[in-house]
C-alpha cells in the first residue's frame, strides 16, 4: 500500500517534518503492538505506524473530523478551480482586489447553502499567508485574501486510512479505553502550549496539557512538543520536588527546527520511551 509522507490535505501541526525521523523511532517498538493515537490531527502518524507495522492495531483518534475533509476532497477541488477562474489574470502572491474577494465570498456563500460544509482549513493554504488559517467566512472575510490558489486539486485519498480503527472521542476516553491493555503505545501530540490552537475541535487551556502528563507515567509513548511550551522546563521542576516526579527522565529525544512564518522558527521535539 502506498504511504503518505505528509498529510493529504493541509493541517496545523501535522508531522510531515518528522515522518523520516519517526519511521526510524518506531522500529524499536513490537510489530504487533496496539499503538493508539489519542490527539489524531491529520493521521500522518497513525497512516505511517499502520504502513511500517502492518500486524500492528492502529486506533486514530480522530477529535478534529479531518475524515470528513478528507471525503470532501471532491467538492474543495471543485472551489478551488472556481477560484481560479474568478482570479483569472491577477498575479501570483498579491492581494486580491476588493471586487474579486467579494465573488469568493459569494462561492463559498452559495458552497455551504447548497452542500452545507466547506474545508475552510485546506481554502485558507489558498487564500491566506503561509501557516494562517480560518474555520469559518466569518473569520475569512476578516482577512486580506492573497492570490495563493493552488493551481491543481488535491489528490484523491481514498487510501490514506485503511486499515486503522478511526474513533471521535475525548483523548480521555480512548486513554480510558487502553490503558490496562498489555502491549499497548500511546502516541501523544497534543496541540502545544504557547501556540494558536483556533483551528482545533477542543477547548485547550494549560490544565488540559498538564493533565496529558499523568498519562505518560508507566506507559509506553512517542510524545511530540516544541521548545515553545515549556512543558519540559516545567516537568524538570516537578522532578525536583518530591513526590511529583518527571515523566521524561528516562525518555529519549529527537528535535527538528521548524518555521512558523518567514522570520519566526521554533524546535519541534519528539520524546520517546522503549519499554512495552
Amino acid at each position: 500500500m502506498k504511504e503518505y509522507l505528509s498529510a493529504p490535505l493541509p493541517f496545523v501541526g501535522q508531522k510531515r517534518m518528522f515522518a523520516s525521523e519517526f519511521k526510524k523511532i518506531l522500529k524499536q517498538y513490537p510489530d504487533d503492538a496496539v499503538y493508539v493515537d489519542l490527539f489524531g490531527g491529520s493521521g500522518l502518524l497513525s497512516h505511517i505506524t499502520k504502513r511500517e507495522k502492518p500486524d500492528a492495531t492502529v486506533i486514530y483518534n480522530d477529535y478534529d473530523n479531518y475524515c470528513k475533509r478528507l471525503k470532501n476532497i471532491p467538492r474543495t477541488n471543485q472551489l478551488l478551480s472556481d477560484f481560479r477562474q474568478i482570479a483569472a489574470g491577477l498575479p501570483r502572491n498579491k492581494l486580491i482586489p476588493k471586487e474579486v474577494q467579494m465573488k469568493i465570498y459569494g462561492r463559498i456563500e452559495k458552497e455551504e447553502k447548497i452542500w452545507g460544509y466547506v474545508d475552510y482549513i485546506t481554502l485558507s493554504s489558498s487564500l491566506l499567508f503561509s501557516m494562517k488559517y480560518k474555520t469559518s467566512l466569518e473569520g475569512l472575510k476578516k482577512e486580506s485574501l492573497y492570490n495563493n490558489i493552488r493551481k491543481s486539486g488535491y489528490q484523491q485519498a481514498g487510501d490514506y486510512l485503511d486499515g486503522l480503527t478511526v474513533t471521535h472521542e475525548d483523548y480521555k476516553d480512548v486513554f480510558n479505553r487502553y490503558k490496562e491493555i498489555p502491549n499497548t503505545v500511546f502516541l501523544v501530540d497534543p496541540p502545544y502550549l504557547s501556540t494558536d490552537v483556533g483551528t482545533y475541535t477542543m477547548n485547550w487551556k494549560l490544565a488540559d496539557y498538564l493533565d496529558v502528563l499523568a498519562i505518560l507515567q508507566a506507559h509506553p509513548f512517542i510524545y511530540f512538543t516544541s521548545n515553545k511550551s515549556q512543558i519540559l522546563e516545567l516537568c524538570d521542576w516537578m522532578g525536583k520536588h518530591p513526590g511529583m516526579g518527571n515523566p521524561f527522565q528516562n525518555a529519549a529525544i529527537a528535535t527538528f527546527n521548524a518555521r512558523m512564518n518567514y522570520n519566526a522558527f521554533y524546535t519541534d521535539m519528539m520524546l520517546y520511551t522503549h519499554t512495552v
